[in-house]
């Protein structure tokens, strides 16, 4: 049985509020601990959004359930009362991860049959303890930099493996229907990458970066690229000497993926095979011709694919030498 990080922080979390909220002579003390089990989060951005949504949400509860305390009295009714007025205040405000916790908070006044300041002030702190805790331990997260660089190659290896069975299956080597597993896998990669950058970006809280969201960003685009030209290939069935030539391409492709290459040269072999293609002989009968115009389609998309690790290799050529760098 593996035990995560999140999990010890909750564990560790809650005792520390329970014992703060009781070394402060809070009233309700246990509930500073479930506060820091709802609060404990996997990003310290959520983390800290989070504590804010329920300090307002804390406030907005605790005024509507007074109103409805003074005038219809500390009874189920008014309770009632309170959660209809209050839970859809709360869900059009975008504060319903606080419902929950504010309302455990307002039966507080509803069991001491009280809304003076003392109570107002012990909900508000056991809040306070709670959430500020919660924080404090998430302030440690450890860094995913190595990780996002394993993932980094890995997507380079999968999508070097994808490239080359397409220049098998171009000569005709590979069956098409083979290239399917392959693209699955880079998939799970690429989309495993992106949830690990967007939680690394959230638990930087200064010097963010966006350099790993766009940068899986961008094979995710061009894995969409891919996969439509492995359903372009399906439909070349001619051995031609134009499919060797987009065939080596692929190679040529496969074997230069890595993320400092500005693929000024892979653009300019692609910008030439169009011109071989213009300028070959014509298809003579219906299947070449239908081949031929697959081919060209695949060059485009290809050429496309290329023009989009142009962009992302441009805009954050700098930051990426200033990383090498450090």
């Amino acid at each position: 049985m593996k035990i995560g990080l999140r999990t010890i922080k909750t564990a560790l979390g809650a005792a520390i509020a329970i014992f703060i909220a009781d070394y402060l002579k809070l009233d309700y003390a246990v509930s500073a601990g479930v506060i820091t089990i709802l609060s404990v989060q996997n990003t310290k951005k959520k983390s800290i959004t989070l504590a804010g949504q329920r300090f307002l949400s804390t406030a907005l509860a605790i005024a509507i359930a007074i109103f409805f305390f003074l005038i219809i009295g500390f009874n189920p009714v008014s309770f009632g009362l309170y959660l209809l007025i209050f839970i859809p205040i709360a869900s059009k405000l975008q504060l319903t991860d606080g419902i929950v916790v504010s309302s455990v908070l307002v039966t507080h006044l509803l069991i001491e049959e009280s809304a003076s300041f003392h109570w107002v002030l012990n909900c508000f702190l056991l809040m306070f303890v709670g959430v500020g805790t919660a924080i404090v331990l998430n302030l440690y997260m450890p860094s995913s930099e190595k990780k996002l660089k394993e993932l980094q190659l890995m997507i380079e290896k999968d999508m070097k493996l994808v490239l080359l069975d397409f220049s098998k299956a171009l000569k005709h080597v590979t069956e098409p229907h083979q290239l399917d597993a392959s693209l699955q896998e880079l998939n799970v990669t690429v989309l495993k990458a992106e949830k690990l950058a967007m939680e690394q970006f959230n638990n930087r809280l200064f010097d963010q970066s966006y350099y790993y969201i766009k940068y899986f960003d961008m094979r995710k685009m061009q894995l969409y690229v891919l996969k439509q030209i492995k359903v372009d290939i399906t439909l070349c069935q001619l051995p031609t000497e134009q499919n060797k030539k987009l065939a080596e391409i692929f190679v040529a492709t496969a074997e230069s993926l890595h993320e400092d290459n500005p693929v000024i040269e892979l653009l300019e072999e692609i910008k030439a095979l169009f011109d071989y293609f213009r300028n070959s002989p014509l298809p003579t009968t219906r299947p070449e011709f239908e081949n031929r115009a697959m081919l060209f389609q695949m060059l485009n998309d290809f050429n496309y694919f290329i023009e989009i690790k142009k962009v992302f290799y441009e805009e954050f050529r700098t930051e990426r030498q200033l990383t090498q760098e450090e």
